[in-house]
């Protein structure tokens, strides 16, 4: 079959939906008004009622009210880590993304067998491709399967899961991964896990560790991912569409693979 043909797409992004159970930083509020609504509005602009089509209802509008670009299904640009690299030279916000790396080949890392608050390790990701019989190559988006994306729309989900170690995203980088992606809420090990660490060691580099990588190897990730387990370990293209907000860290992103059989 042409590639430009694809048998199946599957998206792998959340529904945008309110969600007053959810923790406040992912809190969206979306308010949703009737037909009928606009008819005033096009009595207010002049026409009168009588001079309505007989099926005119009015139309649908839908306005959000709250949506951080991190609530949802997103993609996080370089400039969410910091804003200049380890160089000094400003990050680059979502809307800088290069349209190429919206599209490419996709690999899934089954990590479902990490337990809450251990680390994925380089170890664990070349193994994962010595199970699967493929390599990294330049394009590839990685994706990391942990199965926590079945917590999703639980208060909880957000302390819940495993989390890419900063030498793991640092192997992907130096493989030619430039986008990455995971099921879970973060990219890092949840945050008191990485509290728990960073004072039980004593040590000040722990914290927030995979995504600072970002500041000195620029790259790009997604969050909160659902259904990888509806996808093959490869042999896939991933594209990516995040919404074009001039700069901003983070944008919500509809995520599909398209699968050719």
């Amino acid at each position: 079959m042409n590639r430009l043909q694809p048998a199946r797409i599957v998206d792998l992004s959340k529904e945008i939906v309110e969600n007053p159970a959810d923790p406040f930083f992912m809190r969206v509020k979306v308010k949703h008004h009737r037909h009928r609504r606009a008819r005033w509005l096009v009595r207010l602009l002049g026409l009168p009622f009588r001079l309505f089509p007989k099926d005119f209802e009015g139309w649908a509008d839908d306005t959000i009210t709250r949506l951080g670009v991190h609530a949802t299904t997103h993609i996080d640009a370089p400039w969410h880590y910091g804003p200049t690299d380890s160089e000094g030279r400003p990050l680059p916000t979502i809307e800088q993304m290069p349209l190429d790396l919206m599209f490419g080949p996709g690999i899934v890392f089954d990590m479902t067998h990490k337990q809450d608050g251990e680390e994925i390790e380089i170890a664990d990701l070349a193994e994962g491709l010595t199970r699967i019989g493929v390599a990294l190559s330049p394009g590839t988006i990685a994706m990391i399967r942990t199965g926590r994306d079945r917590f999703q729309g639980q208060p909880d989900y957000w302390k819940l899961g495993t989390g890419v170690s900063a030498a793991a995203t640092e192997w992907l980088i130096d493989h030619g991964v430039r986008v990455m992606g995971i099921d879970q809420w973060g990219w890092d090990l949840p945050f008191h896990h990485q509290i728990r660490r960073s004072k039980s060691e004593g040590r000040s580099d722990l914290f927030w560790a995979g995504h600072l990588v970002g500041r000195r190897k620029p790259y790009w990730h997604i969050e909160q991912l659902r259904g990888l387990d509806a996808l093959p370990s490869h042999g896939f293209d991933v594209g990516i569409f995040p919404l074009r907000l001039k700069g901003a860290s983070a944008a919500p992103a509809r995520v599909v693979a398209f699968l050719y059989e």
